[in-house]
């Protein structure tokens, strides 16, 4: 019996933020998988090792968490005035596709220094020393990202003395400008999608509850946390641990989903695990981070946990703390009067991780709110670069 080869593929592997994934030039592709479509999600599965019915994408690059099972297709930007476009894909972990519905926040810091170093941004953009401003097309939202990247003598500059909690060693800082970071009326409507910026959000054998819509960054519900019984200050073991926390967490996403406009039976919420995201808040507490470092409420302006792809995260993603912000700086937001209500253009909320700062600055315009720029500072380094292999027969 005669098995087919393994073919390899260039590819790096980076960490952008708390997430990390596996990047990819687009005509570096195999030519089947430079399109949209099943070859390309078959090659994509293959790489990080999905479906994995043991949950652990042992077989693969995948880290078995919603952080580690990404993957970034990049190239030559084909809009004007953009150096790179981006395309992001959420890999399942134990089911059978990738989710293209949505942006990675977190990886979005490590797009600019790829981009760079692969010879994706013009060579006479790219300064000698200082900072390389990177425009960046979102191709999955269709939005403008602008990455500032630190360089040293010619050589993108990774290592610094920057900390971001949920990362273990400190490393460069790369500041992220998220441009008209709201939705704009396509899919899900506006930025607030139902038109009001608190909702009830009415869930069959679960409750009633005062639920925050938003289109920003990501689509984003959030819930008050002492509505679905928790404190805010909770740890990944404390809801991940939980089987019927978790599926009770799914089922308000779903009935959330469908009441935002994004999904029109709550069965296709099973298919859409990337967006919306789910996100509880309370006004600032003590508590003791998941690395044992003491978070005083005072240093906070609000507490919030999220959860991606069905589980607590273990810090917070990238475009839901965009979401975070941009909810913050709109008075009457479930975020904003967990902050403390009234006007403000950043906030520096506590996740399970440690802290995190986000800016955002709103305005009114025809009486509805509209919000030209988010801003935050993350990080990014390579891995390990080279090339992954996969079966031939993956792509069939």
């Amino acid at each position: 019996m005669s098995f087919a080869p393994q073919i390899k593929i260039p590819a790096t592997y980076m960490r952008g933020g708390t997430s990390k994934g596996v990047f990819f030039k687009l005509d570096d592709l195999p030519q089947a998988a430079q399109q949209a479509g099943k070859v390309r999600d078959q090659l994509l599965l293959r790489v990080i090792g999905s479906p994995d019915p043991y949950g652990k994408q042992i077989d693969g690059m995948g880290g078995a968490s919603s952080s580690t099972s990404k993957t970034v297709i990049l190239a030559k930007s084909t809009q004007p005035d953009h150096d790179v476009d981006y395309l992001f894909g959420q890999v399942s972990i134990d089911q059978p596709f990738v989710d293209w519905s949505g942006n990675c926040g977190n990886l979005t810091a490590a797009v600019g220094s790829f981009a760079i170093s692969n010879g994706l941004v013009d060579a006479e953009r790219i300064p000698e020393n200082g900072i390389c401003t990177v425009r960046i097309w979102q191709v999955n939202i269709e939005k403008t990202i602008i990455a500032h990247v630190p360089m040293t003598n010619g050589q993108v500059q990774e290592t610094g003395d920057f900390e971001l909690d949920g990362v273990t060693f400190p490393a460069a800082e790369v500041a992220i400008e998220f441009l008209d970071p709201a939705d704009d009326g396509d899919e899900g409507g506006a930025m607030f999608p139902t038109g009001n910026v608190v909702d009830t959000l009415d869930v069959p054998e679960i409750g009633i509850f005062q639920a925050t819509f938003i289109n920003a960054g990501i689509p984003t519900i959030f819930l008050n946390a002492e509505d679905i019984g928790y404190e805010g200050t909770e740890l990944q073991d404390a809801i991940n641990g939980d089987a019927q926390a978790l599926a009770r967490f799914e089922t308000i996403r779903a009935y959330g989903a469908k009441q935002m406009g994004l999904i029109q039976d709550i069965a296709e919420a099973e298919k859409r695990q990337h967006t919306p995201k789910i996100a509880f808040v309370s006004k600032p507490k003590s508590y003791t981070s998941s690395s044992g470092k003491d978070i005083q409420s005072q240093d906070v302006d609000l507490l919030v946990r999220a959860l991606s792809m069905g589980k607590l995260h273990h810090a917070m993603m990238g475009t839901a703390a965009v979401a975070i912000g941009t909810a913050a700086a709109i008075p009457g937001t479930l975020v904003n009067l967990a902050a403390g209500g009234g006007a403000r253009e950043a906030v520096r909320f506590g996740h399970p991780s440690g802290t995190l700062r986000v800016g955002a600055q709103a305005i009114q315009e025809n009486g509805q709110w509209v919000v030209k720029k988010a801003v935050m500072s993350r990080s990014a380094r390579v891995l390990m670069e080279g090339w992954v292999r996969i079966p031939e027969d993956s792509l069939k």
